[in-house]
């Protein structure tokens, strides 16, 4: 403890350790700006310090050299026998300045106190300003993500019933695409019989190998047949390209539908987040960070592109699907009526080689009939010729015997006239009969050459009818049915 009236004095210096720090009191006067210390107390120079509010240095100091010595003497005695004195040549204060001074201390106390009270409700009034500033930002962010979560709600409710109308139309398409590949399929075995039919008939013999209506039909059924598979060809290669088409919508539809679920996910979380939620931290920078691909109106404007791109590829496979209804019926009608056509045409030509038929044994019976009547009159005429042989010689031979009559027997009597006569007559007779049986003969191999014909007609007819009746036409008694050639199985 020091002598009363002794001023305190104070010395600083620089800690030895570079990790001292001084303890900072929370007092708000510890906050006040102090004065550097000077290179000396940067030094440790132990100079004692006093401010200037309480310490007044005197206005004339006496030197060593102007005092003298007895009074100096006198001094220093008493500064020995007196320590409080040390500093009376130095600083002393007054009455008015002690009253002062309390006073300027009082008004700076004052003033403190104001400030800090000033600032205490300033520093109030803001952090409630920026507390409600901070609850209705927090608010109107919490509402502008329930709004958001509608928005994504709505969209994604959009995509569902989207997806939902383009699996049904798939399912639809693959459906009908399948039922036209039947119907393709079902096509091939009329073709076939139609080729075998043409194939068959052109083992036709002779005068029958005529190209004839049912030629003409079972080629026209043919190109009939491969129209109706071109078609059916070309609206299968558009069925498989609208279900890639369609596939790929809905690929789309699934993949934002899918990014619609995780967004409305995050953003769900996002929205019940509190300040007391768990798993909240900081993430320092993340407001200057700005991933975003998107804009709100480009936003929607995707979702709605893919909507309205899965709509059309919906209408167009819609549409599609009543084009090959329409081909499936119209390509069964074509194929009937071209079928029944045919079968009309093979009827006809069947009557008629029958008619044919039938008219040629009725010729061949009556040639042959012919044959054997012109057989039996050249036998008859062979006979006929050959009895006149010896009526013939006993002519000759009374001739011959008559030239022998002597002298004047020999005369040219009437016997000797009618048997020259007779003579003639007969080898006339011969000479009529011979005429007509090369006559017959010539009729008879006429008569054959007409049964060979008939025949051989006969035979062309037979074979014809086997073809088109037994080879063709029991083909075609089967063909498929309507439910068959419109895809129904």
């Amino acid at each position: 403890m020091e002598l009363l009236g002794s001023t305190q004095m104070a010395t600083y210096t620089r800690p030895k350790t570079s990790h001292f720090l001084p303890a900072i009191s929370t007092m708000a006067s510890s906050y006040r700006t102090h004065q550097p210390l000077s290179a000396a107390a940067n030094q440790h120079v132990s100079t004692p310090w006093r401010t200037n509010t309480y310490f007044h240095t005197g206005s004339a100091v006496p030197t060593l050299s102007s005092v003298p010595r007895d009074t100096l003497d006198l001094v220093r005695a008493k500064t020995t026998l007196f320590p409080s004195n040390r500093t009376a040549l130095t600083a002393r204060y007054t009455p008015d300045d002690w009253y002062k001074s309390n006073q300027s201390n009082y008004r700076e106390s004052e003033s403190s106190r104001n400030s800090a009270e000033r600032l205490r409700r300033d520093t109030l009034r803001l952090m409630q300003d920026k507390e409600q500033l901070t609850r209705r930002t927090q608010e109107t962010t919490s509402r502008n993500l329930g709004e958001r979560l509608n928005d994504i709600t709505f969209w994604r409710a959009e995509l569902s019933h989207e997806v939902d109308n383009m699996v049904t139309e798939i399912a639809a398409l693959v459906e009908v695409k399948r039922r036209l590949e039947r119907a393709l399929a079902e096509t091939e075995s009329p073709l076939q019989v139609a080729q075998e039919c043409l194939y068959h008939r052109e083992k036709r013999m002779s005068i029958d190998l005529v190209h004839d209506d049912v030629e003409k039909d079972l080629i026209r059924e043919v190109e009939t047949i491969k129209s109706c598979q071109e078609r059916m060809r070309r609206h299968l290669d558009r069925a498989v390209a609208q279900l890639a088409a369609n596939r790929a919508a809905q690929h789309e539809l699934e993949r934002d539908l899918s990014d619609k679920v995780t967004a409305q996910r995050i953003d769900d979380r996002c929205h019940h987040l509190r300040n007391t939620s768990d798993g909240i931290s900081f993430y320092r920078g993340i407001d200057r960070l700005d991933p975003s691909l998107s804009l709100p109106d480009t936003w929607s404007k995707f979702t709605d592109d893919n909507i309205l791109h899965s709509q059309s590829q919906r209408a167009s496979s819609h549409k599609l699907r009543d084009d090959i209804e329409v081909l499936l019926n119209t390509t069964s009608n074509e194929m009937w009526k071209q079928f029944n056509s045919v079968n009309v045409a093979f009827t006809s030509r069947i009557s008629e080689t029958a008619d044919a038929k039938n008219s040629l044994q009725t010729h061949l019976a009556k040639t042959l009939q012919e044959i054997f009547q012109t057989e039996m009159l050249i036998e008859s005429l062979k006979r006929a010729i050959k009895d006149k042989e010896s009526p013939l010689k006993v002519a000759q031979t009374r001739l011959e015997e008559r030239t022998r009559r002597p002298n004047v027997e020999l005369c040219r009597d009437y016997p000797y006239h009618r048997l020259v006569g007779e003579v003639r007559e007969i080898e006339d007779t011969m000479l009529c009969l011979r005429e007509r049986l090369m006559e017959a003969e010539g009729t008879l191999q006429t008569l054959v050459k007409a049964k060979v014909a008939l025949e051989h007609d006969l035979s062309i007819k037979a074979n014809s009818l086997f073809l088109d009746q037994e080879k063709c036409m029991s083909m075609r008694k089967t063909f498929p049915s309507t439910p068959r050639l419109v895809g129904y199985s």
